[in-house]
This record gives C-alpha cells, sequence and structure tokens, in this order.
C-alpha cells in the first residue's frame, strides 16, 4: 500500500538571488563538458544547474553544502530565503520544478512521499539516508566544481595531477554506491516482471548492468533509439532543453555522438574550447547545408570564394538561389588575399545594393585550403574584415584538417571564423568506412534551453544578447533529423587517434611529389607546396608550420601561354586509367591510400564549363589527394603509366621525369626538414615539468 503523508505546512519563501554569469563555467551535462555557459531567464531550471559563482549569493559562508540547510530569513528578517546548498539540492528533486521543501529534509521526505514510500519503514530510513547524501553531495560536487575552475589554471602541474586523480577516484566511488543499489533493485524489478513474456518482451532492464560502461578505455557505442527517463518533471525538461543528462531521443542527442563532439573541439579550439560547441552530421554536405540552412533567409546574398567542392556549389547555385526555394544571390570571388576579397565585397555590396536596402543580409562562406588545388585563402585577415561590415564568415576547413588549419585558436577573436565546418569523411576519420560532418560554432550560437537567452558577442565583437530559437540546434538540427549515429561517431574517433601521425607524413609526400612533378616540363603543377608557388607565403602564415594541405591538382594542357598540351585527350584518358591501382580511382580524398580523380567529371562535375574554367580545372586536370605511402612509389607507378599509355604517342615525354637519384634526395630533404620543424615546434621537456 502506497504511503500518502498529509501535506506540507505552506511557507511564504523568497528565492535567493542568483549568482552572476560566468562566461568561463558551462551548464552541467555529464556527457558534455562543451555545452555552453548560458545566462538563463529568471526562474528557467538552466539558471540553477550553473556552478555557484565564488559571491557572496554563491553559497554558505562555509565552503560547504552540509552548512546550514534550512531556510533563513533575509535582510528583513521576515519571509525565509532558501539556502544555496538547498538551491543546489532541488536540482536532483523528482519535483525539482514544484517542489515546496525549504530544507534538504524537507526535500528527502517530499522524494518519498512524492513516490509513496513510508519514512517510519525501515526500508524508508535507509532510502531517505541515501537520498540525503545524494542532495548534499550534489551541492557539494557544484562548490567543488566552482572552485576548481577558478584556481585550475594557477596550479602547478602536480597539483592538477592529483586533483584529477582524486576526481576519477571519486567517480568509482559514486559508481559503487550506484552498483551496490543496483542489488536490491534488481530483486524488485524481478518481482514486478515476473513472466517469461514480460521478460522477453521487456529485455534487460539497461540500468542494471551499464554502471561499468562508465569505465570502458573508448567511449561505448550507444546502439538505441530512446532512453529511460527519471520522472516527469526532469523529462520536461529533457524536451526544453534544459537536463541534457536525459538525451531523450537518438536523432537529437546520443552519447557516443556527444562524446565526438566534445572531442573535436578541444581539437580544433584548444585553450578556447569552453568558448565553442559542436553539432554532428551524417555527411559533411549535411553539416554544410544545416549551417546554411541556419543561417541563410529568402533573397540573402552568399559571398564564397571560387573554389569550393562541388557539392558546395551545386547547393547553393542550384537549390538555394532557385526562385521558388530562397532566391539567394550567389556571388563568387577569385583570389585568396585580403585585398582580393575587400574588391569582391565592395563589388558584392554594390551589385546587390537593392536587396541590402530592404534589410537583406550578406554571408561570407569561405572553403580553405580549397578543393581541389589546395590553395590556402587569407582566413584571418578576410574574416577580420567581413566582420568589421558585421558579416558572418563560415569556413569549410576540411583539407586542412585541425592539425594543419588552425582558425578557431586564432588570439584575436576578430580573425576567427563563426562557424568551422568539417567534413569527418576525409582525414579527420582516415580511412574512408564512413561519411560524417561537423560545425563548430560559438555556444551562444549553437545551443541553449528552450525560452533562454545569453549575452554573448555579435560578429563584430560587440555584445549581443541571443536568444534560443536563434540557435542552430533549434533552428535546424532539432528539426532536420541529419544526426550522426552512434556507430559512424565511434569510427570518427578512432581516426582521431592518428590524424596527426598521418597529417605530417602527407605533408612530407606532398612536397616532394610537387617538387618532382613541377621539374618536368609538360605537367602543370598546381600546389603551393611547389618551388616558387604564389599561393606559398599564404600558407606560411595560415597553416600549422607552414606545411601544405595534402591535395593539389595536375594537368597536361601546356605550360601557361607556352604552347599546346604535349598530346590528346584520348591519350590522356588512357593514361588516367592505368594509374590505378598504386593511386586509386575513387572520389574522395583524406584516405590512407592516395587517390585521383578528374574534377571535372566527377567531384565538380555539378559547375558548368565556364564555372570549371573560373575555378582552374582543365579537361586534364587530375585532383592527387595524398595518402601515406612512400611517395616515391607513386612517382615510379606514375612514369612507368606514361610510358605505356604517352610514350608511344609523345616520344621523350617519360625522360623529363626527374632521374631516380633526385627524387631520393628531394624526398630525403623534405622528410628530414618537415620532422625537424615538427620536433622544434613542440614544448620542451621543462616547459612540460611546470
Amino acid at each position: 500500500m502506497l504511503y500518502r503523508p498529509g501535506p506540507m505546512r505552506p511557507r511564504r519563501v523568497t528565492t535567493a538571488p542568483k549568482p552572476e554569469f560566468s562566461r568561463t563555467l558551462r551548464s552541467l551535462w555529464p556527457f558534455s563538458p562543451h555545452l555552453p555557459a548560458i545566462a538563463p531567464q529568471q526562474g528557467t531550471l538552466m539558471s540553477s544547474i550553473m556552478p555557484p559563482s565564488s559571491g557572496p549569493s554563491s553559497g554558505p559562508s562555509s565552503g560547504s553544502s552540509s552548512g546550514p540547510s534550512h531556510a533563513a530569513t533575509n535582510g528583513s528578517g521576515t519571509a525565509p530565503v532558501l539556502a544555496p546548498n538547498v538551491i543546489s539540492a532541488k536540482e536532483v528533486s523528482p519535483r525539482r520544478k514544484t517542489s515546496t521543501a525549504h530544507t534538504i529534509d524537507e526535500l528527502v521526505l517530499e522524494q518519498l512521499a512524492h513516490f509513496g514510500i513510508d519514512p517510519k519503514t525501515e526500508f524508508g530510513q535507509h532510502l531517505g539516508n541515501v537520498a540525503r547524501s545524494t542532495y548534499n553531495a550534489h551541492s557539494d560536487t557544484k562548490l567543488l566544481w566552482s572552485t576548481l575552475t577558478a584556481e585550475l589554471a594557477s596550479l602547478p602541474r602536480q597539483d592538477r595531477a592529483a586533483r584529477f586523480a582524486a576526481q576519477k577516484f571519486l567517480c568509482f566511488q559514486l559508481a559503487k554506491v550506484l552498483d551496490t543499489l543496483m542489488h536490491p533493485f534488481r530483486r524488485t524489478y524481478q518481482s514486478i516482471i515476473d513472466t517469461q513474456s514480460s521478460r522477453l518482451a521487456r529485455g534487460p532492464y539497461p540500468i542494471f548492468d551499464n554502471i561499468t560502461a562508465l569505465f570502458s578505455a573508448k567511449p561505448v557505442i550507444t546502439r538505441t533509439a530512446t532512453y529511460i527517463y527519471a520522472c516527469s518533471e526532469w523529462v520536461d525538461d529533457g524536451f526544453q532543453g534544459k537536463e541534457l543528462l536525459h538525451q531523450v531521443y537518438s536523432r537529437l542527442l546520443n552519447p557516443t555522438n556527444v562524446s565526438l563532439a566534445n572531442h573535436v573541439v578541444d581539437i580544433e579550439a584548444g585553450p578556447l574550447a569552453h568558448e565553442y560547441f559542436a553539432w554532428n552530421f551524417n555527411s559533411g554536405m549535411a553539416a554544410i547545408d544545416a549551417a546554411l540552412s541556419h543561417l541563410v533567409g529568402h533573397q540573402d546574398i552568399i559571398l564564397a570564394s571560387r573554389n569550393v567542392y562541388g557539392g558546395t556549389y551545386q547547393l547553393m547555385h542550384d537549390w538555394l538561389s532557385k526562385p521558388s526555394n530562397l532566391d539567394i544571390a550567389v556571388e563568387f570571388f577569385d583570389g585568396y588575399t585580403e585585398a582580393d576579397f575587400a574588391k569582391a565585397l565592395t563589388d558584392c555590396q554594390a551589385k546587390h545594393a537593392d536587396r541590402l536596402a530592404k534589410g537583406r543580409n550578406i554571408y561570407v562562406y569561405l572553403e580553405s585550403p580549397c578543393n581541389p588545388h589546395g590553395y590556402v585563402l587569407d582566413v584571418p585577415a578576410m574574416t577580420k574584415l567581413a566582420h568589421k561590415h558585421k558579416l558572418t564568415v563560415l569556413c569549410d576547413s576540411t583539407v586542412g584538417t585541425p592539425f594543419l588549419h588552425r582558425p578557431l585558436k586564432r588570439k584575436d577573436a576578430m580573425e576567427r571564423p563563426d562557424f568551422v565546418i568539417h567534413s569527418y569523411t576525409k582525414d579527420m576519420s582516415g580511412m574512408g568506412g564512413t561519411t560524417a560532418g561537423v560545425v563548430i560554432g560559438r555556444n551562444e550560437r549553437m545551443f541553449m534551453g528552450k525560452h533562454d537567452s545569453a549575452q554573448g558577442l555579435d560578429v563584430d565583437g560587440s555584445p549581443k544578447t541571443w536568444h534560443w530559437n536563434e540557435t542552430l540546434f533549434w533552428n535546424v538540427y532539432y528539426i532536420k533529423g541529419a544526426f550522426l549515429d552512434s556507430d559512424k561517431a565511434y569510427e570518427v574517433i578512432n581516426g582521431l587517434h592518428t590524424l596527426e601521425m598521418r597529417v605530417l607524413h602527407k605533408t612530407i609526400s606532398t612536397l616532394t611529389l610537387a617538387e618532382c612533378l613541377g621539374l618536368h616540363e609538360d605537367i602543370n603543377v598546381n600546389c603551393n607546396a611547389a618551388p616558387g608557388n604564389p599561393n606559398a607565403a599564404i600558407r606560411e602564415k595560415c597553416l600549422h608550420l607552414g606545411l601544405p594541405a595534402p591535395l593539389f591538382t595536375i594537368d597536361f594542357e601546356g605550360k601557361k601561354g607556352a604552347g599546346k598540351p604535349p598530346f590528346d585527350r584520348q591519350m590522356f584518358k588512357s593514361f588516367f586509367d592505368c594509374l590505378d591501382p598504386v593511386f586509386g580511382h575513387q572520389v574522395s580524398l583524406g584516405q590512407t591510400n592516395t587517390v585521383v580523380l578528374c574534377p571535372a567529371i566527377t567531384s565538380h562535375s555539378e559547375m558548368s564549363d565556364e564555372a570549371l574554367r573560373a575555378a582552374g580545372i582543365e579537361p586534364t586536370t587530375i585532383r592527387v589527394a595524398v595518402g601515406i605511402e612512400d611517395p616515391r612509389t607513386l612517382i615510379a607507378h606514375l612514369i612507368k603509366a606514361s610510358e605505356l599509355a604517352l610514350e608511344p604517342k609523345a616520344p621523350g615525354f617519360c625522360a623529363k621525369f626527374p632521374s631516380p637519384e633526385t627524387v631520393d634526395a628531394v624526398y630525403r630533404k623534405h622528410y628530414l626538414a618537415v620532422h625537424t620543424k615538427y620536433v622544434d615546434s613542440l614544448p620542451p621537456t621543462a616547459d612540460l615539468l611546470k
């Protein structure tokens, strides 16, 4: 029989003032340290799950949540005020939104009554004691969080290590308590689900045996569509985006996916990770579509760099600009410098003055390093200029990866793009085994609880209040359903382990291939790693260690302005078809093996002949996506394919390749130089001991 107590005596309560919002602290989500620090509207749950500040209103003067857990009086000595530890404790109450309790003891009684448990029984007493400890533990953990955040940056390394170890062990202690609870919990379950048909239909109750999964050495692949929720008030908050322990539905959130999102923010933003947030998608194009759908409205304007991925071009040119869709205007600009962008922006503003006068907006879309040539744009300078004009900037950084291209680590916030996009499919997963993508942006533009708002920064650095329905989550992600499933997320996580090693080796091969092929007078090498390439200076400025992206093109159209191609198109096709299997005939990039394609008939086939020419793509252009092989094996096979397909009709072509000894010397030079540069860039041991 359920216990039903009489009603508590009503009291008049005044809620304690809310602590001042700190941008360095983020809302509590056990799977995600990168959720934004939200400054919610008065009275929302999100305000109660912020770690307390160090101000006088944030906690008891003793610094411990086991201090006075009663309702104190306010300054006038009349209306009771909830103690800060009680405010924190209410977050883990089943009646967090409707509680009338004013002390932790009252929270315990209220919880027992909510579930019909008589506190006078032996079971009720033990359950109440566990609940009381849990309320106090949660309050103390909030204080621990805020204390650690305030002091962490000033701690020596050994103290940081000690704090990590202590907190890690505390996780095991809490899990052991939970694991012990599973014994009576399971017995109770077995007494209720007591028929064969019920047990088969229900399956194993997942809480019982999943606790040890917390300590898996790799993120667990969470294959589920739905999740168990705690109680009605918690799941209500889950649907409002205010209780993210409740992931509700895997089209929206999934622990494996969230693990990847947090990881990529750490990688991409480094010391600024607390300012950024990521949403994963089931492909790179889904990520691009989501970002543009989030921002671009009817008759807006996109100003984009010329060399973008063919799918991006098609989305902008064929779908977004279609009059029956959004009727946007798309302007592509040539060049890679700030001056090139400044001229294009001025021209764009003049051309579309009528749209701008009607309140439409320009959005800047950059791809750097770009596809297919691997050329680099001066993203920091272009972004800073765009921000001065209050324009939002998106940057597809897929080809550069977070190892080479680090736009979100710029010290000057004005130089950082507002949204960075990656196709995980490429180098980040690295094996060509999955399709996935991600959008990374500032916290306040990516997520907050429903009906909340946050004080953040506008694109020009001025203060701005952002609202929940302006975030990518509620505006697009929540609706469109292009979610990355747990298996794909796990594969990307695995691939990221070797990203730095793979890309470093690929840059060596790129330098070697560009120099050796550039020695052939009938091969045009479009690569900023080629000696004398005009894009090299921007590459040195914008890419880590000045290393090139592992993507470039070659063509056989004859040296620019100096004659005709050395052979006809049919010969070229025969030559290209002989490149496989050393050069993989595949349409992607960023894999462990080197792959080639002809952009005009594959990755950029959506573009018109005029657009192809403007992008520097010729009929004989071959895009080379460099893998991790010894580059000399690639050069040797290319020479042999040339002997088979080209030499018979273009005598002397193969004699123009560099000698084997030259190739070896070039490879050795770049191998040693890149590794020396890389080692010299790493922090010395003395710094690591600090």
